[in-house]
């Protein structure tokens, strides 16, 4: 596992000086890959005079318009957030990494919310994972570049700690995956299953299917067999 295997993804970052201090302390930490989903700032000069040292990392972020997208060519998806979702155990941040670590050829995407309202409830519905700091009740919210410090520097931990495994299936990405959650829905409506509203069904079985961390062979496999049970007539 190396630093390339890990995208930071900060959506609608809204402070230039936050900006600046996440291209600083990734720089720290020997990251590189970041990228800015709809960001509420494009003050970059502002953000220059925070990021010490790292100036090179303003001259060239990924500029994306939505998560999906950010997070495409991602094996894993890992939201940080404080709250409690009900059902979803957080992972703690130094776990993030040594899970990561157990799966060669992963990418790892680490997301963050905006600055005042953290991740919404459809963005931490999205995420395959989520993570929390243990930080004390009556002041749980970190600044943005401080939570991405703590996972920044969790992460560099892990590589440090890292043993080398034996080779390992290549893990399927974030877009192969939902390759395989449309396939499924396919199959499912010409089944009769979803015989109305969709709600909850696919992509809580979907979930199942990511928790397993498919390689690419495998989810070619699902991709193919769906697709061939949606075709059988009936």
């Amino acid at each position: 596992m190396k630093p390339q295997a890990v995208r930071f993804v900060l959506l609608r970052p809204r402070r230039p000086e936050n900006l600046g201090a996440v291209a600083r302390v990734l720089k720290n930490l020997g990251f590189e890959d970041w990228a800015l989903v709809a960001p509420g700032t494009y003050d970059f000069a502002a953000a220059r005079r925070v990021a010490v040292h790292a100036e090179d990392l303003l001259d060239r972020p990924r500029l994306v318009p939505s998560l999906d997208e950010a997070v495409a060519d991602c094996t894993w998806v890992v939201g940080t957030t404080s709250r409690k979702v009900r059902g979803r155990r957080p992972i703690a941040p130094l776990d993030v990494g040594r899970r990561l670590a157990a799966v060669p050829g992963g990418r790892l995407a680490l997301v963050f919310g905006d600055e005042r309202d953290g991740l919404a409830a459809a963005e931490v519905a999205r995420c395959d994972d989520l993570s929390t700091v243990p930080t004390e009740e009556e002041q749980p919210s970190l600044n943005l570049a401080q939570a991405v410090a703590v996972y920044s520097y969790a992460v560099r931990q892990a590589f440090l700690e890292q043993v080398p495994a034996p080779p390992a299936p290549r893990a399927a990405s974030d877009g192969e995956l939902r390759g395989v959650e449309e396939a499924l829905r396919t199959a499912l409506r010409r089944g009769g299953f979803l015989a109305g509203p969709e709600r909850h069904a696919v992509r809580d079985l979907a979930a199942t299917l990511r928790r397993a961390r498919l390689s690419r062979r495998e989810v070619r496999l699902w991709t193919a067999a769906l697709r061939r049970l949606a075709r059988t007539d009936r």
